[in-house]
């Protein structure tokens, strides 16, 4: 871990470089280039906890929404939508899109930044694709603090794309303070799908591409579904068309006017506390030489997790 007056990076000689405080001040300040550089030394696991502040999780406010659902119901036109939206109301978005990694290189495919034109909007809108690092439950490590630097590089909403595994996709309620679920027509059994979770966790549900056939019968399903569930209060349904433009007025305004969370407190704390624990395993300093014991058979896997619960750093 770095200390405030770390140097990043490595210039030419002579240069001075910046450091992890005057890279805050400059995000702040709504430079670009020095906020990109804060975000990649989060990733690297630089300590910026007496820099930024945690942000708080709050049940009545919302300002990062998680918007997921299975690929090819067009999460990334809709937020492209939403995007443009806020931004004419005179909002700052950043969109985190997290997408699948590269099996040569490991990083981002980068391929929602093909599908959104928003991110061309100047000062506004700021892109950055994460690569998952294949980690279990779709979310990169280190994300949260990410999300801190963006709130407090002053923008107003931030949305977290998630690479699209579908309604198994819960753990993105662990960093999210809202969730949008978007589904679309022929996607098969919706009622089946239910069951897997996200879509009791979810705080409004689109069902995108209304303007092709399917679409009123997708949406009236997952209302039975609900119905039939044991989810006392469904999240509200809407019919929209990142294509045609069509109920997406509607869209922003039932996200700007999101009342408290739904989905039970005790599921989002589980995911949160899952989702730190996943993180500190795998960033654990003993965590590549515990895998290679497990590989040879040398230790158990029992005996691995006491040894690294009882590690003290």
């Amino acid at each position: 871990m770095g200390s405030a007056q770390t140097q990043i990076g490595a210039g030419e000689a002579g240069d001075r470089m910046p450091t992890l405080e005057s890279l805050c001040s400059q995000a702040a300040a709504g430079e670009r280039l020095a906020l990109a550089k804060l975000l990649t030394a989060v990733e690297r696991g630089e300590d910026l906890a007496e820099l930024i502040p945690v942000r708080e999780h709050s049940v009545d406010a919302w300002k990062v929404l998680g918007v997921t659902g299975a690929p090819g119901v067009g999460k990334s036109c809709l937020v492209d939508r939403l995007v443009k939206a806020w931004v004419d109301a005179g909002g700052k978005v950043a969109i985190l899109a997290i997408d699948p990694s590269s099996p040569v290189s490991g990083g981002a495919l980068l391929g929602d930044r093909m599908r959104m034109s928003s991110v061309d909007e100047g000062q506004d809108v700021y892109l950055r694709s994460i690569a998952t690092r294949n980690l279990p439950g779709g979310l990169p490590a280190r994300i949260d603090g990410m999300l801190d630097a963006l709130v407090s590089a002053g923008f107003s909403h931030i949305i977290v794309e998630t690479v699209g595994a579908g309604q198994s996709e819960v753990r993105i309620i662990a960093v999210a303070d809202r969730i949008l679920l978007v589904e679309g027509p022929a996607r098969g059994d919706v009622i089946q799908a239910e069951k897997a979770g996200v879509m009791e966790l979810a705080d409004l549900i689109a069902v995108n591409k209304s303007d092709l056939e399917g679409a009123e019968k997708a949406a009236e399903e997952i209302r039975m579904s609900m119905q039939l569930s044991e989810v006392d209060d469904g999240a509200p349904v809407i019919l929209c068309s990142a294509h045609t433009g069509d109920g997406i007025s509607e869209l922003v305004e039932a996200l700007d006017n999101l009342p408290n969370a739904r989905g039970a407190a005790s599921a989002r704390a589980r995911e949160r506390l899952l989702a730190a624990w996943t993180e500190s395993l795998l960033l654990h300093p003993g965590w590549g030489d515990a895998l290679k014991s497990v590989e040879s058979g040398e230790v158990t896997v029992r005996e691995v997790i006491r040894d690294l619960l009882g590690h003290e750093d």
